[in-house]
């Protein structure tokens, strides 16, 4: 494996951690309402167990509720199971075919709680990019042993990818410090 190939599967691995948080910190609720709050709830259709997007439409109704339209007007007694047999404490009510899933108001203990999730959520992700760091430097010393590069290529790789996990490690903070924001503002 060459220098330009480690540095581009560090970017690259780098990049799906910082992805992996982002999905985890949109599932952290806030006080407003969003549909990606909902991805994880699989509803039974017809033995299947399927993503509720994939058998109603989702939209906000409003800046604290979240409106499911099913396909089928037999899903929807399913689907308000379902939500309520979630771990996401929300409870759904059924207006003829919509169904609302209206966002409980969050107290200020529950917010703090979120915020330190987030933080946890964050530190994991700095980890993450740290491994990738410590395995690409593992790896450029390995060439330099087996005499594919030399030991100035190992100063440079190693400053490149030490930039790369600078960048990186600041894109973490600053997501994290906007969830942050997003939560403790009612």
């Amino acid at each position: 494996m060459s220098l330009q190939a480690i540095k581009e599967q560090v970017d690259a691995k780098m990049e799906s951690s910082i992805a992996s948080l982002k999905s985890t910190l949109t599932k952290v609720r806030t006080g407003r309402a969003n549909p990606a709050l909902l991805d994880t709830v699989h509803v039974d259709y017809y033995g299947s167990m399927l993503p509720l997007s994939q058998v109603a439409n989702l939209s906000l109704i409003d800046a604290r509720t979240i409106g499911i339209q099913p396909w089928e007007k037999t899903m929807t007694a399913k689907i308000e199971k379902a939500i309520r047999e979630s771990d996401l404490g929300l409870n759904p009510a059924s207006m003829g075919e919509l169904i609302r899933v209206p966002m409980p108001m969050m107290t200020e203990e529950r917010r703090r709680e979120l915020t330190k999730v987030v933080r946890n959520e964050g530190e994991a992700a700095k980890i993450a990019i740290r491994n990738v760091r410590r395995d690409a430097n593992d790896a450029v010393k390995k060439l330099v042993k087996d005499k594919l590069a030399s030991e100035d290529d190992q100063k440079r790789s190693e400053a490149e990818v030490q930039k790369l996990t600078d960048r990186h490690i600041a894109d973490v903070d600053r997501l994290v410090a906007s969830k942050e924001h997003d939560i403790m503002a009612v």
